[in-house]
């Protein structure tokens, strides 16, 4: 059976991340959950097996030793695996802290593969570098600086085990608009019109995930209501995306900064799910970028 004879897209999960991060326990654990896996594959030859005749799910493992690797060659596969009218693409990173990543390094007493004779450090720094594009254009981010090996299987089952319809898995974003649409999203909502916590000083520095900041969004007249409206169509779309055989669906909410209501908007969309049984994920894109959620540093826009 080639490509074009399908009667559903072929589904692709692009592996990448830095070295020690756990990429490794990734394709392993979708090995075993049913995925054919092929790591280290020089990204020239990815188009030609995504052509061939495949009838799993596919994994392929990616990073920088890949020996015709480099970020932008990376970034325009992506770019046209998502065009691909017969590929449905999902580009999982497995990140984690420098210094957890160092600490592994020593543990394992491995070389870091670009610093082989210097200390693992320089390495993970000149590594990291060279993959935050990639990280940036990912569609599920796993960090695995806490996780044991066991703990990083289980997420990876969770999200990606999908033996029966019950096990779509649903991930929930949220962002800020100045900074961009998150590529992948499936469903997006506007936050912008609801009040705004940034606009109150003793509760600007805080973020979304905090009481005092979703008790003030959540004052707004206009909250109850659609809050209710969004919770009710995501809940009806569901069923229906499952009954089309879709396995993930990515829901975005967005707000001027990406701190405050696209976040308690997200954390509480995700808490209901949750309890109405479905498998569910988070990424808070902006707190991440300003290391809240265990991402690097940057700089941060006004009007949350």
């Amino acid at each position: 059976m080639t490509r074009t004879d399908r009667a559903i897209p072929q589904r692709v999960v692009l592996v990448t991340g830095p070295s020690g991060a756990g990429r490794s326990t990734v394709i392993a654990t979708l090995e075993d959950l049913g995925y054919e896996t092929i790591d280290n594959l020089p990204l020239s030859m990815v188009p030609r097996v995504i052509d061939g005749p495949l009838l799993q799910p596919l994994a392929l493992g990616v990073d920088v030793r890949n020996r015709d690797f480099s970020a932008t060659r990376l970034i325009e596969l992506i770019d046209s695996l998502t065009r691909h009218p017969d590929v449905q693409l999902e580009v999982l990173y497995m990140d984690a802290r420098a210094d957890v990543l160092q600490r592994r390094y020593s543990e394992t007493r491995r070389r870091h593969p670009l610093s082989p004779d210097d200390a693992p450090m320089e390495g993970i720094t000149q590594e990291m570098d060279i993959l935050a594009p990639i990280r940036a254009r990912a569609d599920i981010l796993i960090d695995s600086s806490d996780m044991t090996v066991h703990d990083c299987r289980a997420e990876i089952s969770r999200l990606f085990d999908h033996g029966d319809d019950s096990h779509m898995s649903v991930s929930v974003h949220s962002f800020s608009y100045k900074r961009g649409v998150p590529r992948g999203l499936d469903v997006m909502f506007d936050c912008r019109f609801l009040t705004n916590p940034h606009w109150v000083p003793e509760l600007r520095p805080m973020d979304g995930r905090q009481p005092e900041v979703a008790a003030h969004i959540q004052s707004d007249p206009r909250y109850d209501e659609f809050h209710e409206r969004v919770l009710g169509l995501i809940k009806f779309l569901l069923p229906a995306h499952v009954q089309e055989g879709k396995t993930h669906l990515a829901i975005g909410f967005g707000c001027t900064g990406g701190k405050h209501r696209s976040v308690a908007l997200t954390e509480s969309i995700i808490n209901a799910l949750a309890e109405a049984g479905w498998h569910v994920s988070k990424r808070h894109r902006e707190l991440e970028r300003v290391g809240r959620d265990g991402g690097p540093l940057a700089k941060t826009g006004s009007g949350a």
